[in-house]
């Protein structure tokens, strides 16, 4: 397996939100679970940078968060996605999208002038 590397800067909201979109709620250590597997385990998610990123979240709105008890019978805030939340993953989505295929025209030869 090649080197762990950092979730990309500004990539970790929406990673967060469509985590959550797609699976319900979750607490912290599951989310980042979550992210990395989905990498293929290429991606190394810093706790120091996603629990900032949840208090952001979820003071936007994007997210709640209220107490539970983890599988592992301990006691763990579980964020859920917001319907503002949803319709924000989707804008972002559809951004993050769209600079992408751009990016993709510019590293690919020929493809600019498209």
């Amino acid at each position: 397996m090649g080197e762990k590397t950092d979730v990309w800067k500004g990539t970790l909201a929406l990673m967060v939100l469509k985590t959550l979109d797609t699976l319900g709620p979750l607490h912290g250590y599951g989310i980042a679970r979550r992210i990395e597997q989905t990498s293929g385990d290429r991606l190394l998610v810093n706790y120091g940078t996603l629990y900032p990123a949840l208090i952001k979240l979820e003071q936007e709105g994007f997210i709640s968060s209220e107490w539970g008890t983890s599988d592992h019978n301990r006691r763990a805030k579980f964020y859920t996605l917001t319907r503002a939340g949803r319709r924000h993953l989707g804008r972002e989505a559809r951004d993050w999208e769209r600079a992408t295929s751009i990016l993709a025209r510019f590293l690919s030869p020929g493809e600019e002038s498209r």
